[in-house]
């Protein structure tokens, strides 16, 4: 810690708690009594962030003056949001930022996590009455001195055309279904006031997106793992989940926020799936929703697949993934009739070998209008995905976009500390086998 001294009457006005030399006088002043000994500008910036004595330094705002992006990655409830809504708050309070974006993998996101969570941005202004505004129909989060934040979903690039900011906050990029062409789109609008900044805040993926921002020069990159946060999570939570993940490679990209490559084994390698990723969808000559169905509902019972594709010539195209964990059969029917309407798939490819005749049942009670044809698996997961897996190393199937859960199923899928039941690379392999694999389908397209 620095001791106090007049050199404290000396501090330019333009710095502030973020920078580690004045946040260590702050804090030792405090902890002495002598809080009020300090400069009133420098007592100011503590009334309106007094997060900022007690954050950690993956979380401190960079010293340097030669960046345009911060990059903090790390694992679950790692304090990632909490920094994120911080840095807005200092932007759109303290730094002169006056039109900031504000960009998650859905506008729900946004609204739920970014603005509305327990990290976000309304919850974390500790001043009575000057909590900042949201309003649902404009998008916009306005805040007491008039800076506006605007809401933007990583699912529909071209929202950003038109806009122009002056500082943006990312939220889990890696799990942006769009992430390269939002990320252009953003530093295009990017280019108002006297430093356009930015501040991404994600679960590392190997995606491209992230790969990009690693090897910008312009990127500062911080990291935590959740176990440096443990004094601000649920007792017991960082032990239950260590207690399961540990040794796996879900648990250190989830818990210690490492970007793991393709483990040993895995029948499919996201270099492969990033290869072949399109951003359009050509016009299809065929699509399919596959449903992998679970035997049981409830909290424990595995996901229900749901996979759509569809294919042009001699390609596949993965245009969705509905999967859910955790509903009753009619709860998960009624979303892969969803996703039929939504890519005007012409049947229903369904695994009968949990429920048979009741699968079919359950979805035509949900408003399945198309065929529903039954499957029987006779051979095992692996050995129906070998074909697929095989199809992806030619580069015949394409993802549109970013399916983040199913990517990171697949990549893990075959190797050695695998664990559960892959119900989204079932659903998957059965789309795609339908699609590119059923000789009998194939014929009849020939005639």
């Amino acid at each position: 810690m620095q001791q106090i001294d007049g050199s404290l009457q000396t501090l330019l006005p333009s710095q502030h708690v973020w920078d580690v030399y004045l946040r260590d006088i702050c804090a030792t002043a405090f902890g002495a009594g002598r809080l009020m000994s300090l400069p009133a500008d420098v007592l100011k910036q503590i009334d309106l962030m007094p997060w900022l004595l007690d954050v950690r330094p993956a979380q401190r705002m960079p010293g340097r003056n030669d960046w345009r992006t911060w990059l903090f990655s790390g694992g679950r409830g790692a304090g990632k949001t909490r920094a994120g809504a911080e840095w807005t708050r200092w932007a759109a309070l303290m730094g002169g930022y006056r039109r900031i974006a504000l960009v998650g993998a859905t506008l729900h996101d946004v609204r739920e996590v970014m603005v509305g969570g327990e990290s976000g941005l309304v919850r974390t202004e500790h001043r009575v009455g000057f909590a900042p505004e949201y309003s649902a129909s404009r998008r916009t989060l306005t805040f007491d001195n008039g800076a506006v934040a605007q809401a933007f979903s990583a699912e529909d690039p071209d929202s950003l055309r038109g806009p122009q900011f002056d500082a943006a906050w990312c939220d889990e990029a890696a799990a942006w279904t769009y992430g390269e062409a939002t990320w252009d789109m953003l530093q295009m609008g990017l280019r108002l006031g006297h430093r356009p900044l930015a501040m991404v805040t994600t679960t590392p993926r190997p995606v491209p997106l992230v790969r990009r921002l690693l090897a910008a020069p312009d990127t500062v990159h911080t990291h935590s793992r959740m176990d440096e946060n443990r004094a601000n999570l649920a007792p017991g939570f960082v032990a239950a989940m260590h207690a399961k993940y540990d040794g796996s490679a879900l648990g250190r990209q989830e818990l210690d926020g490492v970007m793991l490559d393709d483990p040993d084994g895995a029948l499919f390698l996201r270099s492969e799936i990033d290869a072949a990723r399109v951003g359009t969808v050509p016009p299809l000559d065929d699509v399919v929703v596959a449903v992998d169905p679970p035997a049981t509902s409830g909290k424990t019972a595995d996901a229900c697949g749901i996979v759509a594709a569809g294919r042009a010539g001699r390609d596949a195209y993965v245009l969705g993934d509905a999967s859910v964990p955790g509903l009753k059969p009619l709860g998960w029917a009624e979303r892969a009739v969803a996703l039929v309407r939504l890519t005007g798939a012409r049947e229903v490819i369904a695994e009968a070998n949990q429920g048979g005749e009741m699968v079919r049942q359950v979805l035509e009670t949900a408003g399945c209008s198309v065929p529903v044809r039954l499957v029987h698996a006779r051979v095992t997961k692996r050995g129906r995905a070998l074909p697929v897996a095989t199809l992806y190393q030619q580069g015949r199937v394409h993802h549109a976009g970013t399916l983040a859960d199913l990517e990171d199923e697949m990549c893990r899928f075959g190797a050695a500390d695998f664990a559960g039941s892959p119900d989204r690379v079932d659903a998957l392999v059965w789309a795609i086998w339908a699609l590119m694999l059923d000789e009998a389908v194939l014929r009849a397209r020939q005639l």
